[in-house]
C-alpha cells in the first residue's frame, strides 16, 4: 500500500504547478516552455520519483522541498504563489513527513529555513505582500517549534529570530502583522530558552566564532540605505555557504512591481520582506500580563505535534509539545545528556545557586572532567554530529548555546534608553521577551549569559526604574522580581542598588509629582520580594551584616512601617500594602514557629541528616554534569542546607574556587551574638569612616581606639581598609596616601591591585579610580613612581628601567588629559619615535574608549558609568559573595528588628480602620505576633501587644456608667477585648508588666458589673448558702436611711441623672446584654483558674498586679480592692502545689490590709476571711503548713477595736478550720496561736503582747518595729484617739501607780508585771516570745480563781462559736494533744471569766457598733459624684443598705438593754462550758496516762510526760476546779448552783483521793477560800435568797472536802494556819446573811467538823497538863469570837489558860523590827506549797488595802507554837531571776470590811484581799521551826 504521506505531496504539487501555470506569464506558453523553465521541470522530476516509491523514507526530504523551496526563492514568483509554496512546506512539517532520525534531515532543514528567511517575491499590493510575511511567520514559527526544528543551526536560529523582529519593527506594516510577529517570537523565545539545560556551556574560544550578529541596522548604514538607489539584480537561487555568512555588501533586490515605498529587502542579502527600522516611536503597547505567549500558537501545528510525538521514542524531549500547547509546562525536559546521564529535570520553582564570581574578563572554561567537546554534538536522539573543518557543508552543528547568547545579548540591547535607535516599543518588546526568557529558564548556570545579567541587563533596568511611561516602568520591575528571586546570589549589590531605588521611589515626596500608580507598584514590588522565602532573612545577613553595605532590611523596615502610617488619617492601598509587606515577616516566622512547634522530632532527624549532607558534598558534586547544574527547592519549612558543593558554580575547573562564606563570618551560618558584634562593629566603622572624610588622621585614630585597626598602625591592614570601604571620600584617600610620613603606606596601597596581566593603560586606569589624584607634581610623582614600579615589577619588566615605565604612564596621562579635557591646548609635539611606537595602541585605546576621568570629576553618564564599574568590580571580589539561607534561620534576630515597627503599624490601622477585612488583618497580625513573641520568649513585646490592645477594648478609659453602653455597641472593642483574653489564655506564660492592663479591664468590668456571677460571688462563713457577692445588691431602703435620707439624695441628683433612674433604654439594654455576651465569650475567668499552668516568673507578676491595682486613695473604693484580693487569693489557691513560692507575698499584702487598718470596713472583713479561708485550704499541705499557721498571728496583731469587729467571721472561721484540720497541727507553738486567737475573739481578751506591733517596754522608748510598721505607726502615738492601749501601756500604767518612787529600776523591773531582765532588754525588739517559755510561767495568780485577763468587750455570737469549736477539739480525745492540753484548759477558764454573769459587765459601756452608714455613705457620694451615680451606685456603699447584714456585733439588737434571748444563749454558753471542764477533769487522769504510756512505748525524746497526781493536779485539776468555782459564783442562779454541783462532784471525785497533803492544802488556797471570799460580795443583789442558799452549799462544801480529806491534811505542818482559816470563813458567813438560813447551817457544819476533829484525837494532847493540845485553846479562842456558847453544848470539861500566858505569848512573838523594814512585822506561816518563790519587796506590804492596822493586834490567842520571825535577808531575794505576773483583774480587789478581830495573817486571805499576790521568804529550815 502506497503511504498517504506520498498523496500528500502529490496534491501540494499540483496546487503549486496549477497556480504557476495560471499566472499570466504562463498562459501563451508551449509544454516545450514548460520543460525549460526550471521551477516546473523540478516538479515533474519529484513526481515521477513521487510515482515510483511506496515510502516517503525511500527517499531524501531535501527530495521532495526543493522544488517547493525554489519556488520561495525565487525573485520571479508572485506574492500568491510564494504563499502558496509556504502552505505546503508549513504543511510538511506540521504533518511530519520529515522524519527527524533521517540523516539528511539537518540538510532539509537548513535548506529551508535558509530559503525561507531568504524568501523573495514580486510584490503586488501591501495586503497580499502582508499575507505573504505572515505566511513565512508562520513557517518560520513552524519549522523553529515542531521537533525536526532541533537540526537547525546557530546561525539559522539567529536569521530566523532576525527575520521576525524586522517584521516586528517595521512600522509600515500593519499593526495586525507587528503583532503576530510579536507573538511569533515570545513563542520562540519561549521555546529556545526552554531548551536551555539541554545545552552545554562551550568554551569561550568557540563562542561566537562563526557567530552571526543580531543587529538592528546601524545608524550610517541605514542612513546610506535611505538615500542609495537600488539597482535590479538578476534572480539567482542563492545557495548558503555551510558557515553561514552572506556576503554583507550584497544589495537587496526590489522587484520591478514597485509599489509605495516597495517592499525591499532585508541588508546583509537576506531575502526576507523585513524592512528598515524606522526612527519613528512605535505605539504603546500595554505590557502583557499572560507568563508567556503560548496562547498565540496557531492552531494547524497543535494536533500534527501531538501525533508526531507520539511516534518518538521516549528519550526524545518533550519541548516542542510543551511550548505549541497552551498550558502545559515548558520547564521539564528529561533530555539525555553527553555520556548518556539522565539530568535532573529543571524544577518549576526558580532557585538561586551560590556560585564562582568572577571577573568578567576571565576565561570561562567547562569544569567537566572528561574532554571538551567543542566538536562534536549529540542530539537528543542521541545521533552524534561531527563538525568537520572543510567548508563543504557536510556536517551540521544543531543549535546550542551561542546562539541563546547572541539572542540574549540583542534582547538586553533592545532595552538599552540610552540608544536612540531604541524606541519605546523596542525596549517594552526587549523587556516582554527577556520576561519571558527568564520565566522559561534558569540562566544562572550559564556564566556566559550570567555574565549579560550582571552588567547591561541590571542596568539598564535600573535606568528604566526613572522612565515616565508607566508601560516600560512596570515591565523593568516585573523583570527585576524574575533577576532577583532566582539570581541574586550573583547580584548582591545590583539588589542593593535596586531596593535603593525603590525606596527613593517610595519616599518621594509628593512634590515631585510622581505618580500614585508608580509609587504603589514600587510598594508592590517590595512586598512581592519579602514573600520570597527567607529574602528577608537574606537582606539581614548580607547587608545589614555586612560592613560595607547599607542597612537594608532596617532602612526598608522603618521605611514600611512609616509608609504604614496615613498623614492624612485615610488608609490608602500604599498603606495597606506597607502593612502587608511587614506582616510577611511576621507570617513566615509564625509559619516557621508553628512548624518547630509541631515538628521538633522531624526536625532533630533533619539536622542529623543535613550533617550527614555536609560529609557527602563533595561526592554530590562530582556526579553533577557539568553543565547543567541545576538547584531544586521546594517550598516547605523544611531547611534546605546548601551542601558545599552547591557553593562552588559548575564552570571554571581551572579558576580558583569561590569562598564557601564571607570573610566577615566565622562559619557559614553565624550565630546571633557574632551577627550582634558585627553590626556593632559597622556601627563604629561608620562614625570612623565618617571622621576619616572629614580629617583621615582622626577616622584612622577612631578606628585605632575603638580596635578596629591595630595600634602601631599595619599598613597592610589600613591599605586594605582603604580599598575595600565605599563610603570613603576618595579626595581624602589621595591626600592621606601621598603623605610623605605615609610612604610604607602607599606601597601597601598599591600592592593592594592586581595588575598583572594588564596594559599600563589599563592598570594607570584601575589605580587612579580608587582615590582623587592630587594637583601638586611632587605628590603626582610620587604616586606614579610607587604606581609603575609594582606594574613593571608584577608584568615581568618589560621596559629595560623602570624610568620608562614611569615616562610612559606620565604620557598617559597626558594623552588623556590632550583628549579629553576641552579647556587644554592641543599638543601637537611630535613625540620621539620609541614612546611613539609605545604609546600607539594606548592611544588609539583612548581615543575610542572612555577617557579616564578621576572620581571626584564625574558627573551624569560618566559618573554612572563609573560606580556601576566600581559596583560591578566588588561583585566580583569575595564581598560579593551573597549567602542563601535556609527559611526561618534568623527569625529570631528579625523579629526583635521589626516587631517594634510592625505592632505600631497595626495598631494604627486597627485604630483608623472601619473596614471588617483589615481589622480581622490587624487582629491576625497581632496573634501571630504574639505567637512568635511567645515561641521566642519575648515578654517585652508580648506585654506591648497586650498594653496596645488593652487600648482598643476602651474598658479603661470609659467611665463605669456608660461602660456597658459603650463596650456593648463597639464591635472593635469586643474583638480587642476577645483577643486579649485569648491571647493572655493561650501564652500568659510570658506575660509580665501586661497583667497590670488586664487586671485594670478585669477591675472595671467588676465596677460596671459585667463579670459573670461566679466571679464576684465569695465563700463567707456566716451566710447560709456560704456565698457572699461583691457587689452589693440593691433593696428598698431600709431603716438605715431615713425619709429624710432619701429626700437630700433625690435633690442632689441631676436632671439627666434622674431620667437615667427611669430605666435604661431599649438600645441600652442590648447593648449591655451583647457586652455581657461579649465578656462571658472572653472566659475572664479562665485566667484565675489556668493560673496553675503559669510560668512561676508570670505567676509572681500576675499577683504582683493584682496587689498593685489596690486603688490609690483619691478613688478608694474597698470594693474593687476586695474584687482584686478575692482574686489573688483565688489564685493562690488554684496553685497550691507552689504556694510556698508565692506565699511571702500574700503574707505581706494580707499584713498590710488587716494589721495596718485603722477601722473595720468590708475590706478588712475580706481580708480575713480570706486569710481564714487559705489556711483551712492550705493546711493539708506539709511543706506550707507551719508559715499559714504562723500567719494566723496576723489577726492578732491586728488592732483590738478592729478585730473586735470581724470577731464573727473569725470565730465561724477558726471553727471551719479546727474541725476539718485540727490533726494536721503538731506544734505547741501553733496552738498557742489558735488558742490566743479563740480567746481573743471569744472573750475579747486582749492579744498576748508579744503578737502586738508595738512591743514597748517598760520605759516605753526602745519600741521594737519591723521596718514597715514604723512608717505608720510610731509607738509614741499612744494615747486615747487611737482606742486602745497596749499591754506594755497597761503594765507601765501598773507600775506607775503602784511602785513607790524610791525604788530603784531593779525593782521596777522585778515588782512590776513585765520581765525585763538585763538579759531581755535586747530580746524584747524580737515580735514573738516563744510560746514554750510562756507555757513554762503561765501568765496566772495560782491564788486567784480568774486568770487576770483584761476580757474587752466580746461578742456573743463569736462566744458561742469559740466554745462550740473548743468543746469540738475537748471532746475528740485524738485532738487533745500533750501540745495543746493545758491551752485548752486555760482556753475554758477564759471563756469562763468571760461567760460569767452572762457576760452582763459587756454591755453596761457598749454602743450600736453598727457601720456608721450615714457618713460612710457621704464619703463614697463624694467620691462618685463626677460618676454621676451619686449615692444610687451600688446602694452608696452603706451596707445597711444592702442584702448582707450589717455584721456589727451588738449582738443584732440597737437597744442597749439586754433581750432575754440573749439569757438563754448565754447561759447554753455556761452551762457548755461548765460541761466542758467536768468532762475534762473526769478524762484527764485517762488521758495523761495513755499519753505516758505511749511515750515509753516510743521513747522520745523531748518533755517527758508524767501521769502521776502531782502533774495532774497543776496542769489541769486545779485550774479546772479554779474555772468551775469561779462560776460558782456566777449572778445566775441556774448557773451557780450547776457549777456548785460539778464543783462538789469534781472535788469528790474518786481520782482525787490519789492527791497528797499539800496538794489538798493548795486546793483549799487555790480553789476553796478564794471561792468562798467571793461568795461573800453581794453577787446577786436581786436574788438575796439565791445567795443565802449558794453560800450556804460553799460553807457544807468546805466542810466536807475538810472532813474527808483529814487525815492527810493533820500532816502539813501548817494545818493549824488552814484550821484557822476555815474558823476565820465560818464566822464570817455567821455575819454575812440576812436570813436564818447560814446561822443554822454554819453551827451544824461546824460541830461536824469539831466533833470528827476531837473524835480523831487531834485536840489530845498527851504533854499538856489539860491533856489538850495549842490547837485546841487557839482553836476555842476563835470561835467563841462568833459562836460563845458552842463549846457549852458540845465540850462542858475544857479549861481556858489563864491571860498571863497569853501576854507572855504575844510578848515573845513581838521581835524587833529588822533593819530596813518598815515597822509592821511580818510574820512567816509557812503558806501551802507555792510553785516558786516570787520574792515580794517592801513597797507591797506597806499599805494593805483592807483597811486592817499595819500593827499587830495586841491581844493574840497564846500560841505555842513557835512561829518563826522572817529573817532580816526577807527582802533579799530581788537578785534572783524575776518572774512574771499578771496584775489581778479588778472584781478580785473587793476590799474585806474591816473587823475588830484579830486577824492570822493567813496566804489564802490575804491572797483574796490584797491586789499583789503575798508570797512568802524561803521555808525554815530547822526542824525546831516546824509545828511539832
Amino acid at each position: 500500500m502506497v503511504d498517504k504521506n506520498i498523496y500528500i505531496i502529490q496534491g501540494e504539487i499540483s496546487t503549486v504547478v496549477g497556480a504557476i501555470k495560471s499566472h499570466s506569464r504562463w498562459k501563451t506558453h508551449t509544454p516545450l516552455d514548460e520543460e525549460q523553465d526550471p521551477l516546473l521541470h523540478s516538479f515533474g522530476h519529484l513526481k515521477e520519483i513521487l510515482n515510483s516509491i511506496k515510502e516517503l523514507s525511500d527517499i531524501e526530504p531535501n527530495l521532495f522541498l526543493r522544488p517547493f523551496l525554489e519556488v520561495v526563492r525565487s525573485e520571479d514568483t508572485t506574492g500568491p504563489i510564494t504563499g502558496l509554496a509556504l502552505t505546503s512546506v508549513n504543511k510538511f512539517l506540521s504533518y511530519g513527513l520529515i522524519d527527524a532520525n533521517h540523516e539528511a534531515a539537518a540538510e532539509a532543514i537548513e535548506n529551508m529555513a535558509d530559503a525561507v528567511t531568504h524568501a523573495r517575491f514580486v510584490g503586488t499590493d501591501p495586503a497580499s505582500d502582508e499575507v505573504v510575511l505572515m505566511k513565512i511567520l508562520q513557517v518560520l514559527r513552524t519549522l523553529l517549534l515542531t521537533p525536526v526544528g532541533a537540526h537547525l543551526t546557530n546561525e539559522s536560529v539567529c536569521e530566523i529570530m532576525q527575520s521576525c523582529f524586522r517584521i516586528r519593527f517595521e512600522m509600515r506594516l500593519s499593526e495586525l502583522l507587528r503583532k503576530s510577529a510579536e507573538h511569533t517570537l515570545v513563542d520562540m523565545v519561549q521555546l529556545l530558552f526552554s531548551r536551555l539545560p539541554q545545552f552545554k556551556e562551550e568554551a569561550k574560544s568557540y563562542v561566537g566564532a562563526n557567530m552571526k550578529k543580531l543587529k538592528m541596522r546601524a545608524v550610517s548604514e541605514s542612513s546610506k540605505w535611505k538615500k542609495q538607489k537600488r539597482s535590479p539584480r538578476p534572480p539567482r537561487h542563492m545557495v548558503r555557504s555551510p558557515s553561514g555568512q552572506m556576503d554583507p555588501t550584497q544589495s537587496s533586490t526590489l522587484s520591478n512591481n514597485n509599489l509605495s515605498g516597495g517592499v525591499p529587502f532585508i541588508e546583509q542579502g537576506l531575502s526576507t520582506s523585513c524592512l528598515p527600522a524606522s526612527d519613528s516611536a512605535g505605539s504603546s503597547i500595554s505590557s502583557p500580563t499572560t507568563d508567556s505567549g503560548l496562547g498565540t500558537c496557531s492552531k494547524t501545528t497543535s494536533r500534527e505535534d501531538l501525533s508526531d510525538l507520539e511516534q518518538c521514542s521516549s528519550s526524545t524531549n518533550n519541548l516542542c509539545t510543551a511550548s505549541t500547547l497552551p498550558g502545559t509546562d515548558p520547564g521539564s525536559p528529561d533530555a539525555q545528556s553527553e555520556g548518556g546521564q539522565v539530568e535532573p529535570a529543571q524544577s518549576a520553582s526558580v532557585e538561586s545557586i551560590p556560585e564562582v564570581l568572577e571577573d568578567k574578563d576571565s576565561v570561562t572554561e567547562q569544569s567537566d572532567s572528561t574532554s571538551v567537546h567543542d566538536m562534536e554534538y549529540v542530539n537528543p536522539r542521541g545521533v552524534r554530529f561531527t563538525q568537520s573543518t572543510q567548508k563543504d557543508g557536510t556536517s551540521l552543528i544543531p543549535y546550542g548555546l551561542p546562539c541563546l547568547r547572541e539572542l540574549f545579548r540583542f534582547l538586553i540591547s533592545l532595552t538599552n534608553p540610552h540608544d536612540r535607535h531604541n524606541t519605546d516599543a523596542m525596549m517594552h518588546m526587549g523587556l516582554q521577551l527577556l520576561t519571558v526568557a527568564l520565566e522559561s529558564a534558569h540562566i544562572a548556570n550559564y556564566q556566559s549569559l550570567l555574565g549579560l545579567v550582571k552588567d547591561e541587563l541590571c542596568r539598564h533596568l535600573f535606568q528604566l526604574l526613572s522612565a515616565d511611561r508607566m508601560n516600560l516602568y512596570a515591565s523593568s520591575v516585573r523583570l527585576c522580581f524574575l533577576l532577583f528571586e532566582s539570581m541574586r546570589l550573583h547580584l548582591k549589590f545590583q539588589l542593593e542598588m535596586y531596593l535603593k531605588k525603590l525606596m527613593d521611589i517610595i519616599t518621594t515626596p509628593e512634590e515631585a509629582k510622581m505618580p500614585y500608580e508608580m509609587k504603589e507598584m514600587a510598594l508592590e514590588a517590595l512586598v512581592q520580594l519579602w514573600r520570597i522565602p527567607s529574602f528577608v532573612t537574606e537582606l539581614y545577613i548580607n547587608y545589614d551584616c555586612d560592613f560595607y553595605c547599607s542597612n537594608l532590611f532596617e532602612d526598608l523596615t522603618k521605611l514600611l512601617s512609616m509608609n504604614a502610617f496615613p498623614v492624612s488619617g485615610q488608609l490608602y492601598t500604599t498603606h495597606l500594602l506597607s502593612l502587608e509587606a511587614l506582616l510577611t515577616v511576621i507570617d513566615s516566622t509564625e509559619a516557621y514557629c508553628q512548624a518547630k512547634v509541631l515538628n521538633s522530632t522531624a526536625q532533630q532527624e533533619q539536622s542529623e541528616t543535613l550533617a550527614a549532607d555536609e560529609d557527602g558534598s563533595t561526592k554530590s558534586g562530582a556526579d553533577t554534569t557539568a553543565g547543567t547544574h541545576t538547584h531544586t527547592h521546594t517550598h516547605t519549612h523544611t531547611h534546605t542546607h546548601l551542601s558545599e558543593s552547591d557553593l562552588n558554580s559548575s564552570f571554571c575547573a581551572a579558576e580558583k574556587r569561590a569562598p564557601k562564606k564571607p570573610q566577615r563570618f566565622s562559619s557559614y551560618l553565624p550565630d546571633s551574638q557574632e551577627l550582634m558584634d558585627i553590626r556593632t562593629k559597622k556601627k563604629l566603622l561608620i562614625t570612623g569612616t565618617e571622621q576619616f572624610n572629614q580629617k583621615p588622621k582622626k577616622g584612622i585614630q577612631f578606628l585605632q581606639e575603638k580596635g578596629l585597626l591595630s595600634s602601631p598602625m599595619d599598613n597592610n591592614q589600613v591599605a586594605q581598609w582603604l580599598r575595600e570601604n565605599p563610603r570613603l571620600n576618595k579626595n581624602m584617600i589621595g591626600e592621606y596616601v601621598s603623605d610623605r610620613k605615609h610612604m610604607d603606606l602607599l606601597d601597601s596601597f598599591v600592592n593592594t591591585f592586581g595588575f598583572q596581566g594588564l596594559r599600563i593603560d589599563e592598570a594607570l586606569r584601575l589605580y587612579l579610580e580608587a582615590f582623587r589624584l592630587p594637583g601638586e607634581a611632587p605628590v603626582i610623582q610620587r604616586l606614579l613612581e610607587t604606581f609603575t614600579d609594582n606594574w613593571h615589577k608584577v608584568n615581568g619588566s618589560p621596559f629595560m628601567t623602570n624610568d620608562a615605565g614611569f615616562a610612559l604612564a606620565y604620557a598617559v596621562i597626558m594623552l588623556n588629559t590632550d583628549q579629553h579635557n576641552h579647556n587644554v591646548r592641543k599638543q601637537n609635539i611630535p613625540m620621539t619615535v620609541e614612546l611613539r611606537n609605545n604609546i600607539q595602541d594606548v592611544f588609539s585605546f583612548l581615543r575610542r574608549n572612555d577617557e579616564i576621568v578621576m572620581p571626584d570629576e564625574q558627573s551624569g553618564l560618566v559618573k554612572e558609568n563609573y560606580v556601576w564599574s566600581v559596583l560591578l568590580h566588588r561583585g566580583a571580589t569575595p564581598e560579593g559573595v551573597f549567602l542563601h539561607l535556609p527559611p526561618g534561620s534568623y527569625d529570631h534576630d528579625l523579629f526583635t528588628m521589626t516587631w517594634g515597627p510592625t505592632i505600631a503599624a497595626l495598631s494604627y490601622v486597627f485604630d483608623k480602620s472601619l473596614d471588617d477585612s483589615i481589622i480581622q488583618k490587624a487582629i491576625t497580625g497581632f496573634r501571630k505576633c504574639a505567637m512568635i513573641a511567645a515561641h521566642y520568649g519575648f515578654s517585652n513585646v508580648f506585654d506591648n501587644l497586650i498594653i496596645s490592645l488593652c487600648k482598643f477594648t476602651t474598658l479603661n478609659n470609659e467611665s463605669v456608667e456608660n461602660l456597658p453602653t459603650v463596650f456593648g455597641s463597639n464591635s472593635k472593642a469586643q474583638t480587642a477585648a476577645k483577643t486579649v483574653f485569648d491571647l493572655a489564655h493561650r501564652h500568659g506564660n510570658i506575660l509580665r508588666e501586661g497583667w497590670k492592663n488586664i487586671m485594670d479591664s478585669m477591675l472595671q468590668l467588676f465596677r460596671a458589673e459585667l463579670l459573670p456571677k461566679a466571679m464576684v460571688e465569695v465563700e463567707d462563713f456566716l451566710e447560709p448558702n456560704g456565698k457572699i457577692s461583691l457587689q452589693r445588691v440593691e433593696t428598698p431602703s431600709n431603716r438605715g436611711e431615713s425619709a429624710v435620707f432619701i429626700f437630700v439624695n433625690w435633690l442632689t441628683l441631676s436632671g439627666p441623672e434622674q431620667s437615667g433612674l427611669r430605666g435604661p433604654s431599649t438600645e441600652n439594654q442590648e447593648a449591655k446584654q451583647a457586652a455581657i455576651l461579649c465578656i462571658k465569650q472572653c472566659d475572664p475567668e479562665k485566667l484565675i483558674t489556668e493560673s496553675k499552668f503559669l510560668q512561676l516568673e508570670s505567676l509572681q507578676e500576675l499577683m504582683k498586679a493584682l496587689i498593685s491595682v489596690t486603688p490609690d486613695e483619691e478613688t478608694y473604693d474597698e470594693e474593687d480592692a476586695a474584687f482584686c484580693l478575692e482574686m489573688l487569693l483565688r489564685i493562690v489557691m488554684e496553685n497550691r502545689d507552689r504556694v510556698s513560692c508565692v506565699w511571702q507575698t500574700v503574707r505581706d499584702h494580707l499584713c498590710h490590709l488587716c494589721v495596718h487598718a485603722n477601722e473595720s470596713c468590708f475590706l478588712v472583713e475580706r481580708a480575713v476571711v480570706g486569710l481564714l479561708r487559705l489556711a483551712i485550704r492550705l493546711l493539708r499541705r506539709e511543706d506550707i503548713s507551719s508559715q499559714v499557721l504562723l500567719s494566723l498571728r496576723l489577726l492578732l496583731m491586728m488592732k483590738p477595736h478592729v478585730l473586735s469587729r470581724v470577731s464573727r467571721e473569725v470565730a465561724y472561721g477558726l471553727h471551719e478550720l479546727l474541725k476539718t484540720n485540727a490533726a494536721n497541727i503538731h506544734s505547741t507553738d501553733d496552738w498557742y496561736t489558735l488558742f490566743s486567737l479563740l480567746e481573743c475573739i471569744g472573750a475579747g481578751v486582749k492579744p498576748p503582747a508579744s503578737f502586738q506591733l508595738t512591743s514597748a517596754t517598760a520605759d516605753n522608748d526602745t519600741g521594737a518595729q519591723s521596718d514597715s510598721e514604723l512608717s505608720s505607726h510610731h509607738p509614741s502615738e499612744l494615747g486615747s484617739d487611737r482606742g486602745y492601749t497596749s499591754d506594755s501601756e497597761v503594765y507601765a500604767e501598773h507600775s506607775k501607780t503602784r511602785i513607790s518612787r524610791s525604788a530603784t529600776d531593779v525593782d521596777v523591773a522585778s515588782s512590776g508585771w513585765l520581765v525585763v531582765g538585763k538579759d531581755d532588754l535586747d530580746t524584747s525588739k524580737t515580735p514573738l516570745v516563744g510560746s514554750k517559755a510562756l507555757l513554762n510561767h503561765p501568765l496566772v495568780n495560782q491564788y486567784s480563781l480568774t486568770l487576770g485577763q483584761d476580757l474587752g468587750q466580746h461578742d456573743t455570737k463569736s462566744l458561742i462559736k469559740c466554745v462550740e469549736t473548743l468543746s469540738f477539739i475537748v471532746r475528740d480525745a485524738a485532738h487533745v494533744t500533750p501540745d495543746n492540753f493545758e491551752l485548752c484548759v486555760r482556753a475554758i477558764r477564759v471563756f469562763v471569766e468571760a461567760s460569767l454573769n452572762g457576760g452582763y459587765r459587756n454591755h453596761d459601756k457598749k454602743k450600736s457598733h453598727k457601720y456608721d452608714s450615714k457618713s460612710r455613705l457621704r464619703k463614697k457620694a463624694g467620691g462618685r459624684e463626677k460618676e454621676g451615680g451619686g449615692g444610687t451606685r451600688r446602694g452608696g456603699g452603706s451596707r445597711a443598705s444592702s442584702q448582707r447584714p450589717s455584721r456589727s456585733h451588738s449582738d443584732d439588737e440597737d437597744d442597749e438593754g439586754v433581750p432575754a434571748s440573749y439569757h438563754t444563749v448565754s447561759l447554753q454558753v455556761s452551762q457548755d462550758v461548765l460541761d466542758l471542764m467536768h468532762t475534762l477533769h473526769t478524762r484527764a487522769a485517762s488521758i495523761y496516762s495513755s499519753w505516758a504510756e505511749e511515750q515509753r512505748h516510743l521513747q522520745a525524746a523531748g518533755r517527758k510526760i508524767e501521769a502521776d497526781s502531782q502533774t495532774l493536779w497543776t496542769s489541769c485539776w486545779c485550774p479546772l476546779l479554779q474555772g468551775i468555782a469561779w462560776l460558782c459564783c456566777d449572778a445566775r442562779r441556774q448557773v451557780r448552783m450547776q457549777a456548785l454541783t460539778y464543783l462538789q462532784r469534781a472535788l469528790l471525785v474518786h481520782d482525787l483521793q490519789t492527791l497528797d497533803a499539800t496538794e489538798w492544802e493548795s486546793c483549799f488556797n487555790k480553789v476553796l477560800f478564794p471561792l468562798l471570799t467571793k461568795l461573800l460580795d453581794n453577787i446577786s443583789p436581786a436574788d438575796v435568797g439565791g445567795m443565802e442558799e449558794t453560800r450556804m452549799r460553799g460553807c457544807t462544801l468546805l466542810s466536807k472536802v475538810f472532813l474527808q480529806h483529814l487525815s492527810p491534811l493533820l500532816s502539813l505542818p501548817t494545818f493549824a494556819a488552814l484550821w484557822l482559816t476555815i474558823l476565820d470563813f465560818m464566822d464570817k458567813y455567821m455575819h454575812a446573811g440576812s436570813s436564818d438560813l447560814l446561822l443554822e447551817a454554819i453551827p451544824e457544819s461546824l460541830k461536824n467538823m469539831l466533833l470528827v476533829m476531837d473524835t480523831a484525837g487531834i485536840f489530845h494532847s498527851a504533854d499538856s497538863r489539860t491533856g489538850y493540845s495549842d490547837l485546841w485553846e487557839i482553836t476555842w479562842e476563835r470561835i467563841v469570837c462568833f459562836l460563845p456558847n458552842l463549846r457549852e453544848e458540845l465540850f462542858k470539861q475544857t479549861v481556858i489558860p489563864g491571860e498571863q500566858q497569853l501576854d507572855a505569848i504575844a510578848r515573845q512573838l513581838q521581835p524587833p523590827p529588822p533593819a530596813g523594814l518598815p515597822p509592821s512585822p511580818q510574820v512567816s506561816l509557812p503558806p501551802a506549797q507555792p510553785p516558786s518563790p516570787v520574792p515580794v519587796s517592801p513597797a507591797e506590804t506597806k499599805t494593805p488595802r483592807s483597811g486592817r492596822p499595819s500593827a499587830a493586834p495586841p491581844s493574840i490567842p497564846s500560841m505555842p507554837v513557835p512561829l518563826t520571825t522572817s529573817p532580816p535577808q526577807a527582802p533579799s531575794p530581788l537578785s534572783q531571776s524575776p518572774l512574771i505576773l499578771q496584775p489581778l483583774a479588778s472584781p478580785l480587789q473587793v476590799g474585806v470590811p474591816p473587823m475588830s478581830l484579830p486577824i492570822i495573817l493567813n496566804p489564802a486571805l490575804i491572797e483574796a484581799t490584797s491586789p499583789v499576790p503575798l508570797l512568802t521568804g524561803p521555808r525554815p529550815t530547822s526542824p525546831s521551826d516546824e509545828v511539832k
